[in-house]
């Protein structure tokens, strides 16, 4: 599969998720993750996130236990995304964490599902636009936006053109064991 030996070797892809077309990598890939924000104009500052086909994809790169737990079991697969503590024998590259947490969720997407699971680890998902401009929802789109300009993605994966949905809903449990919610999208939690 030509899109899983890109991302081996370094590559940036657009995909659809359940919410919009994303970038994506292999978060371990300091060149990988600095072309992602150099392709988003992205402030460095602030981290992608991740995708993962199962819990125990997960569980390579965070600790997922207690009420973040209870939660995935909840809503994955599907459009919660958890900040979970980074496991601490897993080195991400700078961009993927931040202070000792990365985000990270099992998508509901079948392409999503079957390109983390035959890469073998979760790979980086944001969402494929401009920083501050609207996320694309096609292949198409993703060409007519970065098709012309000096950072592009190396492999666009076609999955059609996406409806109109929410974005992910992004949160943190607490140690205290209350839900933090950093981001409404389509999961009411």
């Amino acid at each position: 599969m030509e899109v899983i030996r890109i991302l081996k070797a370094g590559g940036v892809i657009a995909y659809p998720t359940e919410t919009v077309y994303g970038f994506g990598c292999d978060p371990r890939n300091a060149k990988a993750v600095a072309k992602i924000f150099r392709i988003k104009e992205r402030e460095k500052g602030k981290p992608v996130l991740m995708v993962a086909s199962s819990v125990a994809q997960v569980r390579k790169v965070a600790v997922l236990t207690g009420a973040s737990l209870k939660l995935a079991k909840q809503f994955w697969p599907g459009a919660l995304t958890l900040v979970l503590p980074v496991r601490s024998d897993v080195t991400l590259a700078k961009g993927v964490s931040l202070k000792g947490e990365v985000a990270v969720r099992v998508s509901s997407s079948e392409i999503v599902q079957k390109l983390t699971r035959r890469f073998g680890f979760p790979i980086v998902s944001t969402s494929a636009n401009l920083s501050g401009e609207e996320p694309c929802r096609s292949a198409e789109e993703v060409v007519r936006v970065f098709g012309e300009r000096k950072y592009q993605p190396d492999f666009i994966v076609d999955g059609g053109k996406l409806p109109k949905r929410a974005s992910s809903t992004i949160v943190r449990v607490t140690e205290d064991g209350r839900v933090e919610v950093l981001r409404q999208g389509s999961v009411r939690v």
